[in-house]
């Protein structure tokens, strides 16, 4: 069953195919100016009915190459009347538009035009698109705003820069893999995240569910999450700097300087945040002397500062004739993070702390038509020196009174001493071909190599035996895509092999990491394919599908271990999962200014050699494990409305149903946990979110915006639902979060001021493994955009 989409996929496919080579292609160009005559540059160009579309260039031309047909076209422009006109396309035809300014009032305008994000929801794959821009000046991080989408879901393990866990479908942690404009997140260093990427650089977020496009060279089980950033023309500075509660401050500075005689571009970027994290935690258990017992109480957390630092710096050109951008990029970024409780609060830390710094020095160089016209080549090559410390050099137990008791062990490990320093350089090379022989057909080719080294020591621990250690992976992807049918149907096919190269040094403790058993080089090789199609009936109705054959490989973390709370285990084996999805989805324009989008997705997951942490309580280790099967099933909604440039509300829910599929245990005897759902994940929640702008508000080019948000999880177990009596049975209660702000804009956005307020009913909020989150909070934040 599992590979009837595969099939049926494939099918289609050829049959389309032969369709669409008998199609002869035309051009459509020409002009679009004003009434007076002067070009209008950055104007829309639509198909209507269809997804194709451009935008003017700065001379006010356009060009588009579309199958032979009678087409609707739209010339549209904000402070002009749109203007359509219906062309019979043979060949190559030249059509101009004068577009007439609007005389009275700046009316709203009817665009056909689709975003991006929008052009992505509608692909193929199961996908969210969000656009960052309409919340950039209330946003303070990327995991707020991920948060809130259908199939997604962040946990977080405490406050401001706390470690979290994302999962996408129900497939979570290291099973997602992050990128930044195409290139692995993990270039900027291990500790650059989504909680701390300045918020100001980024242009929309694409989050693929499941099923991974091969062009981003990922060896993904879960999803993907790919970071756009903005490109913008002109010359422009962009600062933002807020403050809120807990002693929490966060800069932002993003800028763009153009030379014109060179052409040469300089892109600054700076990133700041600070926290002291000293929310109140409720009801801790705290001593009693009194009553001589341990007694739940509110206690601030007082060992929990977080301080991170991105400061990096592109420098470039674009438009030349050998190269359409190449870019040279410096960064560095440093976290320092005080570290208040292990992997269970119950677990107290006083002294202990972890350090990183990461330097990275790339290139990208991009062109079209390279080497014949069609092809373009967009290759980056990268190295970043990644270090790390952990300070555990305190013989203390601490408790949430912030008193302590001298100990024969640290605090984090209960063994000797440590400064354990983590080295882990990371080379990656990334190539990518993509070979377009004409709009319907395109051929891509995508390769990654990825090196990164683990020289690990200890300055006090003398029983510690250090070791150099190395992962290498090594990720071919190649896609066909296709659009059929004047874009009524969009195909895509595509391979992958994986290559696993290791080589494990390290000896120590290897009756708890298995090293011993995996000690030296060893090779593997894992191959992954998929496909996926979508077919549009009209604009309210449209179908998709996807499958993926997928191969995880482990990442060094788990199977290396972090040098404080994880223990390292070498003997991990890649995941491998078939992925399936299939959706409905649609856009409905019930009145003039009304816009319905709606779209309901089901999947699959068949997970072998699953992936999981395990927590021992005793001491607050975590260790991944490889579970032998996990089945994953779910079904999600999301429907978004708008009213003209006024009012949106999004609603959406999600259910998740992960079973163990191990029916017996290494002994033989049958597994107690047998078809139970995995503990520890939430398996049913939603979200609704509502925002009115006012314009105009006191002053002309003014904006009033009011938004709220409202995040509801449903209860679920901390364990497994064999192990133990019902009544008793530890889980994380029913959540129910209600967010709000208000942002009010003066100058078309130059100057912004914002006020919002999280956990508005102060709810007691848990996470992974009921951690507490911080309480009600509040953030103001000033941005300034000159542009």
């Amino acid at each position: 069953m599992k590979h009837l989409t595969f099939i049926f996929i494939f099918f289609l496919a050829v049959f389309g195919f032969s369709d669409a080579l008998a199609q002869e292609l035309a051009i459509l160009s020409g002009k679009i100016t004003s009434s007076d005559g002067h070009p209008v540059a950055q104007a829309s160009l639509a198909i209507e009915g269809t997804s194709y579309g451009t935008y003017s260039n700065d001379n006010g031309s356009y060009r588009l190459e579309l199958p032979e047909g009678t087409y609707t076209v739209v010339a549209s422009f904000i402070g002009y009347e749109s203007q359509k006109k219906s062309v019979r396309l043979t060949g190559k035809k030249t059509v101009d538009f004068i577009l007439k300014e609007e005389t009275v009032a700046l009316k709203d305008v009817e665009v056909y035009a689709k975003s991006k994000s929008q052009k992505l929801r509608e692909g193929a794959f199961a996908v969210n698109a969000l656009d960052v821009k309409p919340v950039v000046n209330s946003l303070t991080n990327l995991n707020e705003l991920v948060n809130r989408t259908s199939g997604v879901k962040v946990r977080q393990e405490g406050g401001v820069g706390s470690d979290y866990d994302l999962s996408i479908n129900g497939m979570s942690g290291n099973s997602v893999r992050y990128f930044i404009d195409g290139v692995p997140l993990e270039t900027k260093g291990s500790e650059v995240s989504l909680a701390n990427l300045p918020v100001n650089i980024i242009d929309h977020i694409e989050m693929y569910k499941g099923v991974v496009p091969a062009y981003l060279g990922s060896d993904a089980l879960g999803g993907a999450i790919n970071i756009v950033t903005k490109k913008e023309k002109k010359n422009y500075l962009d600062m933002s700097y807020g403050i809120g509660s807990f002693h929490t401050h966060k800069a932002d500075l993003n800028a763009q300087i153009v030379f014109p005689k060179s052409g040469v571009i300089v892109r600054p970027t700076v990133g700041v945040n600070y926290s002291k994290n000293d929310y109140t935690m409720k009801g801790v258990e705290v001593w009693d002397e009194s009553v001589r017992k341990y007694v739940p109480s509110n206690r601030k957390r007082f060992h929990d500062d977080y301080f991170s630092l991105l400061a990096q710096v592109e420098v470039g050109v674009t438009g030349k004739p050998w190269a359409d951008d190449f870019f040279v990029t410096a960064s560095y970024s440093k976290v320092d993070k005080e570290l208040q409780t292990g992997s269970i609060q119950t677990k107290v830390y006083g002294m202990a702390e972890r350090n990183g710094r990461a330097y990275n020095v790339s290139a990208q160089y991009r062109k079209k038509d390279f080497l014949l016209k069609g092809l373009q080549m967009h290759s980056m090559l990268s190295h970043t020196w990644d270090y790390s410390l952990t300070v555990d050099t305190a013989y203390r137990v601490y408790d949430w009174n912030g008193d302590y008791i001298e100990s024969s062990r640290n605090e984090i490990t209960g063994r000797e001493r440590s400064l354990r320093h983590y080295k882990r350089p990371t080379t990656m090379f990334r190539s990518n071909w993509d070979y377009r022989f004409n709009p319907q057909h395109a051929v891509n080719l995508n390769y990654l190599v990825n090196r990164t080294g683990n020289d690990r020591y200890d300055e006090v621990d003398s029983s510690f035996e250090p070791s150099n250690d190395v992962v290498c992976k090594h990720i071919i992807g190649l896609s066909y895509h296709q659009q059929l049918w004047q874009d009524k149907m969009e195909n895509t096919f595509f391979v992958k092999d994986y290559v696993n190269h290791l080589n494990i040094r390290q000896t120590d403790l290897y009756w708890q990491t298995g090293s011993d058993k995996v000690k030296g080089e060893s090779t593997g090789n894992y191959w992954g394919y998929g496909a996926g199609t979508r077919v549009s009936f009209w604009e309210p109705l449209a179908l998709k599908a996807s499958f993926e054959h997928s191969v995880r490989l482990p990442l060094a973390r788990e199977l290396l271990g972090n040098g404080s709370t994880i223990y390292a285990n070498t003997a991990l084996n890649p995941e491998k999962s078939d992925n399936v999805n299939l959706g409905v989805f649609g856009t409905w324009h019930p009145g003039a200014g009304h816009v319905l989008y709606y779209e309901v997705n089901g999947f699959m997951r068949f997970v072998d050699d699953y992936i999981q942490a395990v927590v021992a309580e005793k001491e607050g280790m975590m260790q991944y494990q490889n579970v032998p099967a996990v089945h994953i099933k779910g079904l999600e909604g999301e429907v978004r409305y708008s009213w003209k440039r006024n009012l949106q509300c999004m609603a959406n829910v999600s259910w998740q149903d992960a079973r163990d599929q191990r029916k017996y245990k290494e002994d033989g005897k049958l597994s107690a946990t047998y078809l139970n759902r995995v503990p520890n994940r939430p398996w049913l929640f939603g979200a609704a979110e509502v925002n009115y702008t006012f314009h105009d508000v006191c002053r002309k080019n003014s904006s009033l915006r009011l938004e709220t948000s409202y995040q509801w999880v449903h209860w679920y177990y901390l364990t497994w639902e064999a192990y133990g009596a019902k009544e008793s049975k530890a889980q994380i209660p029913a959540q129910h979060v209600v967010n709000a702000g208000v942002t009010y804009s003066l100058e078309n956005g130059r100057y912004n001021l914002s006020v919002s307020c999280d956990n508005i009913f102060d709810r007691l909020v848990y996470d992974h493994y009921k951690l507490q989150k911080p309480g009600r909070s509040f953030f103001l934040k000033f941005r300034v955009f000159l542009n």
